[in-house]
């Protein structure tokens, strides 16, 4: 008896010992299912069907890499990798810019710094498509920003770039950086507050200038949170849809296109399936391609991390 109830007892130890282990896999199921099925198994649907002739339904003749060869011979297309590098490069710009900048401000003690910091970020709470309709009012000639300042008086006063086929890109980064510098304030805020008091203590005992602090010293302690807000700033430029097709819907013409309404147009608009995956296997390359370093680069530090310990 004595001997069968020991081995009930480890039986049931062993039991515990691996349900604990278990649980937490298991946890993640749901949520690994739904990466193989919904996020992988699609990108490798969407990758075969880049390489045959599909148009309205699926087909299996393949044609090799003549749809990338389309692509990258189709003049819009070209349009919208131009219009995604002006955007890319003045929306990340801008937006790291002026939200390092609202952190200071705020770092600084500010009265109503909890009033301010919700007003800063608030934007950033609206969907890119309420962003784009207010943004298009207020851009829109005949009723916003251009007609109100007629009706005070400046008669020759001219904002009409939304309806500029030259100037029309530059709107919707407005409307993008008015967006997300909230974000980036948030983050940047963050590591502000993380930095050891003492450091300013002794710069100001040094007489060093303020900007000069934060040019040497606290931009390099800011460098892992600044690789994340430019990753996240630009895995959002790669996909930038919603906005454009909110304020302009890619015009004047093709003026404002952008590689993620060039997909859609041509999966629904167009029924050319094929050209279409082939657009997003070029989107999906360049995201892997702006993430990969940064994922290296924190594995790294995460390694040499547990090496020091």
């Amino acid at each position: 008896m004595a001997s069968s109830a020991s081995s009930s007892s480890k039986f049931a130890a062993r039991l515990r010992h691996f349900t604990r282990r278990v649980s937490p896999w298991s946890a993640l199921l749901p949520m690994a299912i739904t990466v193989l099925l919904g996020y992988l198994g699609a990108a490798l649907w969407s990758l075969r069907i880049s390489f045959t002739s599909s148009r309205t339904f699926p087909a299996d003749d393949y044609v090799g890499l003549l749809q990338y060869e389309r692509l990258f011979e189709n003049e819009r297309w070209l349009l919208s990798l131009q219009n995604l590098c002006i955007y890319g490069v003045l929306f990340i710009v801008a937006s790291m810019v002026i939200g390092f900048l609202l952190a200071v401000f705020i770092d600084q003690k500010v009265k109503g710094e909890g009033l301010l910091r919700t007003a800063f970020l608030y934007p950033y709470a609206m969907s890119f498509v309420a962003t784009g309709l207010v943004w298009q009012w207020v851009l829109n000639p005949e009723s916003g920003l251009q007609h109100s300042m007629r009706q005070l008086g400046w008669a020759g006063f001219t904002f009409d770039w939304i309806i500029d086929q030259d100037l029309v890109i530059y709107t919707v980064v407005i409307a993008s950086v008015w967006q997300a510098s909230g974000l980036v304030m948030a983050l940047l805020l963050a590591g502000l507050r993380g930095i050891d008091e003492d450091i300013w203590k002794a710069s100001r005992i040094d007489g060093v200038p303020a900007w000069r602090v934060y040019l040497s010293v606290v931009l390099p302690m800011l460098a892992p949170t600044l690789a994340t807000v430019f990753v996240l700033l630009a895995t959002g430029v790669v996909k930038v849809f919603d906005a454009v097709v909110s304020m302009t819907q890619g015009g004047p013409g093709t003026a404002s296109d952008v590689p993620a309404k060039f997909i859609m147009d041509h999966l629904f608009g167009r029924a050319n399936i094929a050209l279409a995956s082939a657009g997003a296997m070029v989107l999906l390359l360049t995201v892997l391609i702006l993430v990969a370093p940064f994922l290296y680069a924190r594995s790294r530090s995460h390694a040499a991390g547990q090496g020091g310990h």
